[in-house]
């Protein structure tokens, strides 16, 4: 076991082959996403697995690259505010943060199966809320196309450890 190799294999895919993703390996990266870790393990989200072919109409309203269509399957993470940890000192509610948490298990998972993903926090929430008939205290998160890869990585550069980590 080496999730660091699977971390730096991981990048933004984006194009995808007309290829199905197999119910076996939807069925490791759902179980991934219900194991993460949330607020007093509240698990205040919701997973929605979309096919792209028959709502591709509804989802170009939300996000508009072509090769967001290409992966056959569309996650939708969204976390529900009324149902997540809240800190009582300040308030702060970490919906986003157990959201994020979760779609982060997925997209790892995937990439540990093959299977490409490309984080979306670029969409029209809105219209994404209303698709999916969300209540006033759910919100989308995240969006991942997912799907077998057919790009390769784009050059990305990343900090050095010395400009991300202080220690005091």
């Amino acid at each position: 076991m080496n999730v660091l190799e699977t971390m730096e294999k991981r990048y933004s895919v984006r194009g995808y082959l007309d290829k199905e993703v197999e119910k076996e390996k939807l069925d490791k990266i759902l179980k991934a996403a219900q194991i993460a870790p949330t607020g007093v393990n509240a698990q205040a989200f919701k997973i929605y697995v979309i096919d792209t072919k028959k709502h591709e109409e509804k989802l170009r309203q939300v996000a508009g690259w072509d090769w967001f269509f290409e992966a056959p399957l569309i996650i939708a993470v969204v976390a529900n505010y009324d149902a997540a940890w809240t800190r009582k000192w300040d308030g702060k509610n970490i919906a986003d943060i157990d959201a994020t948490i979760v779609m982060d298990h997925i997209i790892l998972e995937a990439t540990e199966l093959g299977l490409g993903t490309c984080y979306i926090a670029a969409f029209h929430e809105d219209v994404m809320n209303e698709f999916l008939q969300l209540d006033d205290n759910q919100r989308t998160v995240l969006l991942t196309p997912l799907g077998y890869p057919n790009a390769e990585p784009r050059g990305t550069t990343r900090k050095s450890i010395d400009e991300l980590v202080e220690f005091i």
